[in-house]
């Protein structure tokens, strides 16, 4: 009997081709929008995961409690500096440690000028910093002991992407006035900011920028055996000490990878949230599309109700009627939303790769994302049509036959 009535469904659809294509466009355009929002925040999801994978949980993130990458004079004074270096690195459970300084510059290539940030590391204690990027050379090598004036760029440089003639290994780059030689270029990253960046020595650094002692980022590296929370805490309790603040006034933030893999996913929960709420209004619109469409169909088909009742159909079978027809119109619509969906996050995906030369940015399509988004899509056509479905099935056959 259900056969029948998906039959009989699928021939009144038929029959109103263009009526039905015109009534599934809400629908597929908001499942649509949601399965590629859904599709590209699970994408991003497991490229940052994979990502925090490769850095590892024995890692501990130290930074001024201000950050270190707003406009200048907005730390406010609170700085990290080699002194904490020197402090974080004669803790127990400490096996390893690097640190950065950034500096805004004035970079010249090839008669071009662009402003960007430029980042100073010591070679001798770049290890812990070159993990965690999982930087290897591609062209040239890395930055070594002694090195001075020396750069390490990204491969954006190499491809003609930052400056409109490429590097190599071995041209010079004018910065803040002063030449220094390309030593390498790093492999790609798949972070544009990565992959455009420009790495020297901290004492050329230091002394290009006029920069003393500033530390912007502590990165260390925990003992094998040791609990990272442990290691932490004595970090931060001896920090406190030597810095001269308490709980209430500290001025530095601790961060580990599980915390900012966490606070990574709240935000883009929220996100996804918010515009999966925005697209969830089409929802409705097309919801009210199916009901109308629905209305209009038991007015239309009034008399042949009437012949149906007439001629032994129930009230239930009436209904499973309409009740399926308007199931099917959802349905058929989170087809083409899901097909639409894929479709246009695979775009994304490949504009970010071959645009932005990001690999973040990618589209997931997971089983129980296709079906769920299939599954709603029915069960937003089944429930916009089960009034108009009570309505046909209450019809009284004298005054459907009788109706024209």
């Amino acid at each position: 009997m259900i056969k029948d009535y998906f039959i009989l469904a699928m021939r009144n659809l038929k029959k109103r081709k263009l009526r039905s294509l015109l009534t599934m466009v809400g629908i597929f355009i908001s499942i649509a929008t949601i399965f590629m929002l859904v599709s590209l925040s699970l994408g991003l999801q497991g490229a940052v995961e994979e990502q925090f994978r490769a850095l590892g949980t024995d890692k501990i993130f130290i930074q001024p409690a201000t950050g270190f990458l707003g406009p200048p004079g907005s730390v406010g004074g609170v700085l990290l500096t080699e002194d904490d270096v020197d402090v974080i690195s004669k803790i127990r459970g400490v096996k390893d440690f690097s640190y950065f300084t950034a500096g805004n510059a004035k970079v010249e290539f090839a008669g071009e000028t662009r402003y960007m940030m430029v980042w100073g590391i010591p070679p001798e204690h770049q290890d812990v910093y070159i993990e965690i990027g999982a930087f290897e050379a591609e062209e040239g090598r890395l930055l070594e002991e002694n090195d001075k004036n020396k750069l390490v760029l990204g491969v954006l440089h190499k491809e003609g992407k930052v400056f409109k003639k490429p590097t190599r290994v071995g041209n010079k780059l004018t910065i803040n006035g002063k030449d220094l030689k390309v030593r390498g270029t790093l492999e790609r990253i798949g972070n544009p900011d990565d992959d455009r960046m420009i790495l020297m020595d901290m004492d050329s650094f230091r002394e290009l920028f006029d920069i003393p002692e500033r530390v912007d980022i502590i990165m260390v590296q925990v003992d094998e055996g040791e609990d990272v929370n442990e290691v932490a805490d004595r970090i931060e309790k001896k920090l406190r000490n030597t810095r001269g603040v308490t709980e209430k006034n500290q001025d530095f933030n601790i961060l580990k990878p599980e915390e900012l893999l966490e606070s990574f996913g709240n935000i883009l929960n929220i996100v996804t949230t918010f515009l999966a709420g925005i697209a969830a209004i089409s929802l409705i619109v097309g919801g009210i599309g199916i009901a109308n469409t629905m209305y209009t169909s038991v007015l239309e088909r009034t008399n042949e109700i009437g012949v149906m009742k007439a001629i032994g159909a129930k009230n239930k079978d009436i209904f499973m009627i309409f009740f399926i027809e308007s199931g099917l119109l959802g349905l058929v619509g989170g087809i083409m939303g899901v097909l639409l969906g894929y479709g246009v996050s695979k775009t994304i995906e490949f504009i970010a790769v071959t645009q932005l030369g990001t690999d973040l940015l990618q589209a997931a399509a997971p089983p129980y994302l296709i079906l769920g988004s299939l599954a709603f899509g029915f069960v937003i056509g089944t429930v916009s049509g089960t009034l108009p479905a009570v309505q046909a099935s209450k019809t009284n056959v004298v005054d459907a036959l009788r109706y024209e």
